[in-house]
């Protein structure tokens, strides 16, 4: 894999039950409204669950997840194609928290805090 290693954990506040935060990042429907202008594959289950793998695409760049755990308060992701990593996220009442790693030619922190900024809004329409 070409790339850098990095790696970046944010955790914001937000408006927002732990359930509706479990809602949001493990219902398919919701993940693709909050995640555009990433595109999440066609045809998902309605929750993500463990074994599952998917692709999202950041423009021409291919990023190929597997769920490796969906608990009430945390989602694993294993990472490959565009990233080489993985993803994890946790959560609770009022608050979430995003942890990457990997080695990627992309701007992790970046696109990271994009991620969250655009949860955080979609939580607060």
């Amino acid at each position: 894999m070409l790339g850098t290693f990095q790696q970046s954990s944010l955790r914001i506040e937000v408006a927002a039950s732990e359930q509706t935060l479990r809602q949001s990042l493990t219902d398919s429907a919701k993940l693709q409204q909050w995640l555009s202008p990433l595109r999440l594959d066609r045809g998902l289950p309605e929750h993500l669950h463990p074994g599952l793998t998917f692709t999202t695409w950041a423009g021409p760049i291919a990023i190929q997840q597997v769920v490796e755990q969906v608990e009430t308060d945390c989602l694993q992701l294993l990472l490959s194609k565009g990233i080489d990593g993985f993803h994890e996220w946790y959560w609770g009442d009022g608050w979430v928290q995003s942890r990457l790693e990997g080695i990627s030619l992309l701007p992790l922190n970046l696109a990271q805090t994009a991620t969250l900024l655009r949860l955080r809004q979609f939580l607060a329409e």
